[in-house]
């Protein structure tokens, strides 16, 4: 699938091509604390798929598994985009889902770091809402 995003300001854009079923959720408390959410979901790719341009700013993070993982974000907004590996890793990137127009058709697949996980996401969909607000 082509996917094309930007980040919140629109100061880097980017395209890809990804295979859909590609779609993870991490649980993990790192992606919870970058996020200030629950969880991060990710498009898993190789870096050759993404096709981008602007200038992102980068962070490393060790993880708990010792893998360092770089943080592509934007320098003026803020927003993520892209993370990335090192050593045997290099070419293991992922699209944040968040900066994707097309995220709506984008359904996760599977689930990482789920000991992390928080105890209430499943009870989400039973909370009343509005549509708007």
């Amino acid at each position: 699938m082509h996917i094309d995003g930007q980040c919140h300001c629109g100061r880097i854009v980017f395209e890809a091509d990804i295979d859909q079923e590609a779609v993870w959720i991490c649980n993990c408390t790192d992606c919870q604390t970058l996020t200030g959410s629950p969880y991060r979901v990710t498009v898993i790719c190789s870096g050759s798929q993404i096709h981008s341009r602007g200038e992102t700013k980068i962070y490393a993070k060790t993880g708990d598994n010792g893998g360092v993982r770089y943080q592509h974000f934007c320098g003026d907004c803020g927003s993520p985009l892209f993370t990335s590996g090192e050593g045997e890793h290099t070419d293991d990137w992922g699209i944040r889902w968040g900066a994707i127009r097309q995220r709506a058709a984008l359904k996760p697949t599977r689930q990482i770091w789920c000991r992390s996980a928080v105890p209430w996401r499943s009870e989400v969909s039973d909370l009343p809402g509005r549509p708007t607000d």
